[in-house]
């Protein structure tokens, strides 16, 4: 793959996941959260350009998002190991699962720590299986409908 092609596929990944967060914002931060952005998490397994953009994408999405620089720094790790092990997935039924195993874990901690000593406390399991059930929804109910869809273009597209 060329520069332009994986400089291009890799903004217009972290723009649409932007929007995407922005758009469904009410959804989108939280213990139970559903981001319909999490949906081209799915992206690395049609190309590696994906890693960047959606790594890109949740750094300016937490930028605006309410947690800080907690979230910036710890969400975006997140989106970027769950991202890299999505493009080493080669099993299209399991390109999904990385983002919810890492995302339940890593920011299941995080949001536990965020939310430490809040008079609604969580018990960090709990806020692991929130997180890892809105993005369940996400990927598989979204996500893995979408990747059928460009499955049958990739050629085209990537």
């Amino acid at each position: 793959m060329n520069k332009t092609k994986f400089l291009t596929q890799a903004s217009m990944i972290a723009a649409i996941y932007v929007v995407l967060v922005e758009v469904f914002k009410p959804f989108s931060y939280g213990i139970m959260q559903v981001r319909i952005a999490e949906v081209l998490t799915i992206m690395p397994y049609f190309t590696p350009a994906a890693v960047p953009g959606l790594t890109v994408g949740v750094i300016i999405s937490n930028i605006i998002g309410p947690y800080g620089v907690l979230d910036i720094v710890v969400g975006s790790l997140a989106t970027l190991i769950a991202a890299y092990f999505t493009y080493k997935m080669r099993k299209k039924i399991l390109a999904p699962l990385p983002p919810i195993v890492v995302n339940a874990i890593i920011i299941g901690l995080m949001l536990y720590y965020i939310f430490l000593g809040s008079p609604d406390e969580t018990p960090l399991l709990a806020i692991m299986g929130w997180v890892a059930l809105g993005q369940t929804i996400v990927c598989y109910g979204l996500g893995y409908p979408l990747m059928l869809i460009l499955d049958k273009y990739k050629k085209n597209i990537f």
